[in-house]
């Protein structure tokens, strides 16, 4: 079970990988937004584990065509998301339909009241396993650029020509904001996609996929983006606009420096964000520091890592005083 399409979309491919090796496991993957018919007639067939969203496999066990009855496991992915408000009810529906005797795996990079009320509802005896100090910001350098409204497009261009991306995911706080921001990026003369979830959902599948695949150095999203996609080859997150929480904060930025790999993240902050970047540097027990005049390519880029430090970063001039 995950909460967006794109996840459900990556997680499947994987699952297919690793099928492979275990004597052809059939993996199936439904959301919303794809056909009703082609679903129906693949659950015709033997199918071992099916990825799914929340309402597209509540909506085929309702129908009678996932029958559930024999299930023995039920894993959560962003385990946080599924049982917030946007989902929870869902989850109930769907977990009343389970055998008694099932197991529930919940995976989550936070842990708010939700997951814990369901934890003591549903779970027997839970064995906890806690990752997040080793985990959570390693390997991820942050740092803020104190602009103005009207400066955070110039502030960008300062950024993208300065440093050594190899991919970036630049994020706003609306979907009307990313559109405008992408528009801008092309007319700068640098290679962008964007993504949202008002986007239909072919085309959205058809950006994730060919940003995965490296067809496009820059991409611009909403929230939608934050959790659990994982692209090795991003080393830079953008905060265009700065989150409102330190949960969004973390999923966001935890898209740089994955599987170990190094990563930047860069968060352009108005006079308005002052209080939310104290508050989140609080709650996560983090420091975002000011960005430097020049930044150590070692930080961030993997041929660069244990060498000497570049000092061809960020410099000089009237640019850098925006920064």
């Amino acid at each position: 079970m995950v909460p967006t399409r794109e996840l459900a979309l990556q997680v499947s491919q994987i699952s297919i990988q690793i099928g492979k090796h275990l004597g052809g496991v059939k993996v199936m993957a439904t959301t919303g937004g794809t056909n009703l018919r082609d679903d129906i007639m693949r659950l015709d067939e033997i199918v071992h584990v099916v990825i799914a969203t929340p309402g597209r496999i509540l909506d085929l066990i309702k129908k009678g065509v996932a029958k559930v009855d024999k299930v023995q496991m039920m894993v959560m992915d962003e385990a946080d998301k599924l049982l917030s408000q946007d989902f929870v009810v869902l989850i109930e529906d769907i977990i009343a339909f389970l055998p008694r005797e099932r197991q529930i795996l919940l995976y989550s990079a936070t842990f708010p009241i939700s997951v814990q009320k369901f934890m003591s509802k549903h779970l027997k005896k839970p064995y906890e396993i806690n990752l997040m100090e080793e985990l959570t910001l390693k390997g991820i350098t942050q740092y803020y650029a104190y602009v103005t409204e009207r400066q955070k497009v110039h502030c960008l261009n300062t950024l993208f020509s300065r440093l050594q991306i190899n991919q970036s995911i630049i994020f706003c706080n609306s979907t009307q904001r990313v559109e405008l921001l992408a528009k801008k990026i092309t007319q700068l003369g640098y290679s962008c996609f964007y993504i949202h979830a008002k986007m239909m959902q072919e085309y959205r599948n058809r950006v994730f996929h060919d940003f995965r695949n490296g067809l496009c150095r820059n991409l611009v999203c909403t929230d939608l983006f934050t959790r659990g996609i994982d692209i090795q080859a991003v080393n830079v997150v953008i905060n265009f606009d700065f989150p409102k929480s330190a949960e969004t904060y973390l999923h966001r930025i935890g898209r740089s420096g994955r599987f170990g790999h190094l990563g930047l993240a860069i968060n352009l902050i108005t006079s308005d964000d002052r209080y939310n970047l104290k508050n989140i540097e609080d709650q996560l027990v983090t420091e975002i520091k000011p960005i430097p005049g020049s930044i150590d390519k070692s930080l961030y880029v993997a041929e660069f890592h244990s060498v000497d430090p570049d000092e061809d970063g960020i410099e000089g001039g009237a640019k850098n005083k925006e920064l």
